[in-house]
């Protein structure tokens, strides 16, 4: 089970990183993968991916907010 959240969690990420210049939102989008992937991490056992992909989604939110601002 937590094999398949992962592969989810990791394909969805991978196709909002290659839908971001569409929208805005693919951006939100992919920092939600991010945190996903992140919570995998964890609990597989795997801390230092899950502190990777966190930093991950932080920083795709702060590209979020830029794009929403201009």
């Amino acid at each position: 089970m937590l094999t398949a959240f992962g592969v989810l969690s990791l394909t969805f990420m991978l196709t909002m990183y290659s839908l971001e210049r569409r929208s805005p939102r693919f951006v939100l989008a992919f920092a939600g993968g991010c945190a996903l992937s992140s919570v995998y991490g964890f609990l597989a056992g795997t801390w230092p991916f899950g502190v990777v992909e966190i930093v991950w989604a932080l920083v795709a939110m702060r590209r979020y907010r830029r794009r929403l601002n201009g």
